[in-house]
């Protein structure tokens, strides 16, 4: 043991009884060195550390972020490091704290080609969730003990001169024919006998491709969860016919009167306090024709249809058509209606089995005629490839009246007999048929991804290999492929699952009567509901948290409506090209389309 040394002994024991002369300079002495250690200390603390910590506001609070959404500004004049640091930062939440995680640095790093970055502001700039009007909407969710929590429809009571007047009319609602035998039956027009037994006993109508928009208003009269107080309300119908409306006044009159009714409509629509909740953002209608009769691009009379779709309350609301735009994000693709409206679940069920069990002989077909006047059709590649090959069986239409094509016995009868459908474009993107083909329990073959695949995003499954086949018409207008040959490559366990899939996609495809509702299945107006009722919820979450969608490109619309839920980024897709523009951002692709609608009211004239 060491020993200690007198003059230690000495100092410790004046320490223990407090006295001794040498006491106070030491006590001096030990205060210093303590002083200049925690000035040591403080200094490295804040001086070196400080420089490399991310400052954020004082008043940040931590428990109001979204992970998935915080963009960090770095402050002014950082050193060159942490400004890197900071834009290749991840940031999280740990245990409600903010973490910032370094990611290396990557060099000759190629940025997607769009962004969709929602920014949010932070709670000083926010109003008070409970301000807003929906909010009482929002809530009905939390309550499990209604069954219509967060799915309430509130109808607007529109005066008669925006729908029931117009089936008082009928008879105007087509130049070429009585469109009055089509509004019976609640929209599904006149029952079809079954007398080859290509249909059910029951359940089928002679349904014009065109009338969703009466079909549509009477289902909704059926929609279990409407209310008077649209306080509660998810969504807000309007109840205007606009394709029947347009198909009134397409041919020979000036764009004044086309322009009327949508013109009187917006102006009711925007005195009601209903409106003033959302400027219309939480309001949707439906058209049962295709978009590019509402997209009118001047006021020359020369130009289609009318301009609902570029009026400002117009893009406001979603409007629901059987064609979409790829171009614009305020319209919306359902399906065209077939023949088949059932009442109860039982009639779909039985129909699915049959389906399922028949023979079918023939490898592919198709139903349609020619278009010599547009130069990028591939119907005439595709209707000698039918003729040529002894696995196909062809309906050939024409601008007779008496063609098999305008006898849906006939039409149901080839879908059910054949295990692919072709489906090239008709006048315009989509056609009718494909609905008809899958019904039929057929496996549609699409020759462009706006023919279906960009169109139909809350009806069809995304993975559209799984229920359909994608020739290129490119491939078919340089007679680079055979497509009987594709078709024989498809292995037959392969057919069997896809054709399995469209049968069991059938429910949600048609519409069920008007004036019944099924049980258990969900037809294709629920489905249109549900997509309705989420896209305005998803609005409404937005504006609470101040979040904006700033670098959203419009034109890429049909892109982001193939993203999955919660993906935000763009790149480069197989079917750009078939989307492409003008580099000159011209009207061509518009004007194109409006002459394609055009092109469809002068067939629809011939099947008269």
């Amino acid at each position: 043991m060491r020993r200690r040394s007198p003059t230690s002994q000495s100092f410790d024991d004046s320490m223990e009884k407090g006295q001794g002369k040498n006491h106070h300079p030491r006590v001096c002495l030990l205060a210093s060195l303590s002083g200049l250690f925690w000035f040591l200390l403080l200094y490295f603390h804040f001086v070196i550390l400080g420089g490399n910590h991310v400052h954020d506001s004082p008043n940040l609070d931590p428990l109001s972020l979204n992970k998935q959404s915080i963009i960090i500004t770095p402050q002014s004049n950082p050193n060159p490091l942490n400004r890197a640091t900071i834009r290749n930062a991840k940031v999280e939440m740990d245990n409600n704290e903010l973490v910032v995680k370094s990611k290396p640095l990557e060099k000759n790093v190629q940025p997607p080609p769009a962004v969709v970055r929602p920014v949010i502001s932070d709670n000083s700039s926010r109003r008070d969730p409970e301000s807003y009007s929906f909010m009482r909407a929002l809530r009905t969710v939390e309550n499990k003990s209604d069954p219509c929590g967060g799915r309430y429809i509130y109808v607007h009571d529109l005066p008669p001169r925006f729908n029931e007047d117009m089936l008082k009319e009928c008879r105007t609602l087509s130049p070429w024919t009585n469109f009055c035998k089509f509004t019976a039956n609640a929209g599904l027009g006149p029952q079809m006998e079954n007398a080859e037994g290509v249909f059910s006993n029951t359940g089928w109508y002679a349904t014009n491709q065109f009338a969703v928009d009466v079909i549509f208003g009477n289902r909704m009269k059926q929609y279990e969860c409407l209310t008077n107080d649209s306080s509660l309300a998810a969504a807000i119908f309007v109840p205007f016919y606009a394709g029947f409306d347009i198909a009134r006044y397409l041919w020979g009159y000036n764009v004044t009167t086309r322009d009327a009714a949508s013109l009187d409509l917006v102006d009711w629509l925007q005195k009601r306090p209903e409106w003033n909740i959302m400027g219309g953002k939480d309001h949707f209608l439906v058209a049962g024709r295709i978009t590019w009769d509402f997209r009118r691009l001047s006021d020359s009379d020369s130009d289609w249809g009318n301009k609902l779709l570029f009026l400002p309350a117009g893009r406001n609301m979603s409007m629901l058509v059987v064609e979409s735009s790829p171009w614009n994000a305020n319209d919306f693709g359902i399906p065209y209606p077939t023949y088949f409206h059932p009442a109860k679940d039982a009639e779909v069920f039985t129909w699915q089995d049959r389906m399922r069990k028949l023979e079918r002989k023939w490898l592919f077909c198709f139903a349609g005629g020619p278009r010599p006047g547009n130069p990028k059709s591939i119907r005439g590649q595709i209707i000698d490839q039918c003729k040529e090959s002894k696995a196909c069986t062809l309906l050939k239409c024409g601008q007779s009246g008496e063609s098999k094509c305008h006898s849906p016995s006939s039409i149901m009868k080839m879908f059910q007999s054949s295990l692919f459908c072709l489906q090239p474009q008709g006048d315009s993107y989509t056609r009718r048929s494909a609905f008809d083909a899958m019904l039929a329990g057929c496996i549609p073959v699409f020759f462009h991804p706006a023919s279906a695949y960009t169109q139909y995003t809350w009806h069809l499954p995304k993975n559209y290999s799984a229920y359909s086949v994608f020739i290129s018409e490119n491939d078919v207008r340089k007679k680079n492929i055979s497509i009987e040959e594709m078709l024989n490559q498809i292995p037959p366990e392969k057919v069997k699952e896809m054709r399995e899939a469209v049968i069991s996609m059938i429910p949600r495809l048609i519409y069920a009567d008007p004036r019944s509702k099924l049980e258990t299945l969900k037809d294709a107006f629920d489905v249109a509901v549900d997509a309705v009722i989420n896209r305005v919820t998803r609005l409404r979450k937005d504006i609470i948290e101040d979040r904006k969608y700033d670098n959203y490109i419009e034109e890429l619309s049909w892109k982001y409506s193939l993203l999955d839920e919660g993906q935000t980024e763009l790149a480069a897709h197989e079917w750009d090209p078939f989307f492409e523009k003008p580099k000159d951002r011209s009207a061509e692709s518009d004007n194109s389309s409006a002459e394609a609608a055009k092109n469809s009211w002068k067939n629809e004239q011939g099947q008269q």
